[in-house]
């Protein structure tokens, strides 16, 4: 437990054999086993290099045998911009906070605060919490089938397995019967959860209340867990308080990849797709702050294509405001720095189709970085000359306080979209209250 060692990186670094980073060097084990879990087919959180990897735009953590390596975001690369990890790393924190992935049922999360403030420690301390608090409240039970040998006749009885063993046993019956009790698929599931944390947990701050859960815990039977596994499961009014518990299960259970062989490369991976959750950020900001009567729907799909034989293709916008109404509005959101450049053509042609297939009065290409507003505008195939349809590029600064940020979000993007054709602030598609 104590030879933890905790690597933290930005997204896009390398890190290279024996480089050392802070008190600790990326050693031969840890590249060794992140060059075992990349494999033949690869993975997208990262690229092998000649000895040793390149993050690529996912972010989060990935834990090899008793290293931990976080990648945290840099939306800022400039000169100026901060390298404090503990900012980026509190920034990343509280995005997953406000898109839903750390909500937890406890009334404070104040007892969450780790000396080593790692990501991975949160997720570890999130789970400990809700499973904690599930026992605090008593442990549901449910009714389930069972078979075998009883004392007293009671369910169905079957016949030819009773007479197969018990014969000389007449004190006994085989039958099918219901039981009611905690023994089912919610409890095997956190019940491998806790032993999988006593495995490769290496924060000794949090080793003895995996301890105290163990020996609260009522032991179950060990099962095979698959997304098949979670995508069964039903969430009823009395099991809704096992859901984010359950949640946490899945992300750890389904990226934890042992190695079979000898034990010493095992991986564990909570990556997330950096895109998709600015993506989804900015929308939860939005819609935080809109008007009444103002819509706001995320990957909204438009029909695009069809072959003869009937196939169809589809366009899907991040964000649309308002959709099939006059003042349709869509953004794209882009998790990249332009540093002062124009958007790719390929950005900006997918705004043209947007403009097209969503009739959107406004379209608007949304970025991270130095706060900056531009207006540019589509031409004319045959004379050159500027359309009506305009696209407007805006560079969001990111804010250390959250609730800022976000309320920050809407106030710009709404502001910056007025600029487009000067409408009146009634029309103000995004209200920051």
């Amino acid at each position: 437990m104590n030879n933890r060692k905790l690597i933290t990186v930005f997204e896009h670094q390398s890190l290279i054999l024996k480089q050392k980073i802070g008190s600790v060097i990326f050693d031969e084990n840890d590249l060794t086993a992140l060059q075992k879990y990349y494999g033949e087919k690869g993975v997208p959180y990262f690229s092998l290099i000649n000895n040793g990897v390149r993050f690529n735009e996912y972010v989060g953590v990935i834990q090899v045998g008793n290293a931990v390596i976080e990648v945290l975001p840099k939306a800022d690369k400039s000169p100026t911009a901060t390298n404090d990890i503990t900012t980026w790393r509190d920034i990343l924190v509280h995005m997953l906070s406000a898109v839903g992935i750390f909500d937890i049922h406890a009334p404070s999360n104040s007892s969450l605060k780790l000396k080593s403030n790692s990501i991975l420690d949160l997720y570890f301390a999130l789970f400990i919490k809700e499973v904690e608090y599930l026992l605090h409240n008593g442990l549901i039970k449910q009714y389930r089938k069972k078979e075998g040998n009883v004392t007293a006749l009671k369910g169905c009885l079957l016949f030819g397995k009773h007479i197969q063993q018990n014969l000389t046993h007449q004190e006994r019956f085989y039958v099918r019967h219901t039981t009611y009790d905690v023994e089912h698929k919610l409890h095997f599931i956190l019940y491998k959860t806790i032993r999988l944390l006593k495995q490769i947990n290496t924060n000794t701050a949090l080793h003895s209340r995996i301890g105290v859960l163990l020996l609260h815990f009522p032991e179950m039977p060990d099962m095979r867990v698959s997304e098949a596994t979670f995508e069964q499961l039903i969430f009823n009014r009395k099991t809704y308080a096992y859901k984010k518990a359950i949640g946490i299960a899945q992300l750890l259970l389904l990226r934890y990849h042992p190695d079979v062989i000898n034990g010493r490369h095992n991986v564990l991976a909570l990556m997330f797709d950096m895109n998709m959750l600015w993506e989804k950020f900015v929308y939860v900001s939005l819609r935080k702050h809109k008007k009444p009567g103002t819509t706001i729907t995320a990957q909204s799909s438009k029909l695009f294509w069809q072959t003869e034989t009937g196939n169809r293709s589809t366009i899907r916008a991040d964000i649309v405001i308002n959709k099939d109404k006059e003042n349709c509005v869509v953004l794209d959101t882009k998790w990249k720095n332009l540093n002062g450049c124009n958007p790719s053509p390929d950005d900006l042609r997918q705004m043209y189709i947007y403009h097209r297939y969503y009739h959107a009065k406004r379209v608007a290409l949304i970025y991270p970085g130095m706060e900056s507003f531009k207006s540019g505008f589509y031409l004319d195939t045959t004379t050159g000359k500027k359309t009506d349809k305009e696209c407007s590029v805006i560079s969001l600064s990111v804010e250390p306080d959250i609730k800022t940020w976000q309320k920050y979000i809407s106030q710009q993007a709404a502001k910056d979209i007025l600029k487009l054709d000067g409408d009146p602030p009634q029309n103000l598609l995004i209200s920051a209250k």
